[in-house]
């Protein structure tokens, strides 16, 4: 049995972890992080701690869907402190340190890091590596929806699929980047990439990757129509995860593709 703590425990996504860890016989949620009061029944013997130390004490691996802030305390924690666990990473809106810190405990602990836990957002990005570099000539616009409440944007999950069409291009996708047009911009650039976002509503998550040609486009879309997308995904990373040697993976990795 694989003991699973969360960090993030209080948020959308890790209270259902709660529940879905609960319905896996492969593992068992043992601690769960909180900054303030955990309205969520949970199994007896589970630890409930504020305190990152005891988290990582108390887990063979974590799953963290939380804010960057709480992911750079656990992150530090595993660099300077004595408890070298797995980390499951799926909180996104990193900076430049934050990054680095990723980095940094990624040489001392197997850590893997998806700005998405869906599997279907794993073979998405596959497909976009494959039309960005087959159709060269094809304009590249990601357009990314969700709920109201989310609070960094573009989404993570749509700055990977742009990385991955910008790289498949040899491109640097700071370099072609576009998030906003307004006014007279002149006419779109060979080169740029647009990643736009929406907001509004429950909107739990849909990616749309178009590509577009004189005479004919293809739209790759990507819908999460439940959460659980997410936590069940996080759980199939855990396992895998869990017995890996140090060094930074992706889902991609997980799933062999």
């Amino acid at each position: 049995m694989i003991n699973v703590g969360i960090l993030g425990s209080t948020g959308r996504v890790g209270s259902l972890l709660i529940d879905d860890l609960q319905n896996d016989g492969q593992v068992k949620l043992s601690a769960c992080h909180v900054s303030n009061k955990l309205n969520k029944t949970v199994p007896q013997g589970t630890v409930v701690t504020n305190d990152i130390n005891t988290l990582l004490e108390s887990s063979d691996v974590v799953i963290d869907f939380s804010v960057p802030a709480a992911t750079e305390l656990l992150l530090t924690e595993v660099i300077e402190g004595k408890n070298k666990k797995p980390l499951v990473i799926a909180t996104t809106g990193f900076s430049k340190h934050q990054q680095n810190l990723l980095i940094e405990a990624s040489k001392l602990v197997p850590i893997l890091y998806a700005t998405n836990m869906s599997l279907g957002v794993a073979v998405l990005n596959k497909l976009v590596t494959l039309a960005s570099k087959t159709l060269k000539d094809f304009d590249i616009e990601i357009v990314e929806q969700h709920h109201r409440n989310k609070v960094d944007s573009p989404s993570g999950t749509a700055l990977t699929l742009a990385e991955h069409a910008a790289s498949a291009r040899d491109l640097n996708l700071d370099d072609v980047r576009v998030s906003g047009r307004d006014g007279i911009i002149g006419a779109r650039s060979k080169d740029e990439i647009a990643v736009m976002s929406l907001r509004g509503g429950d909107i739990v998550g849909r990616h749309t990757v178009g590509l577009y040609n004189d005479g004919e486009f293809i739209e790759l879309n990507h819908t999460a129509t439940s959460r659980n997308t997410f936590s069940k995904g996080a759980i199939k990373a855990a396992k895998w995860l869990v017995n890996k040697e140090a060094g930074l993976y992706s889902i991609n990795d997980c799933l062999g593709l």
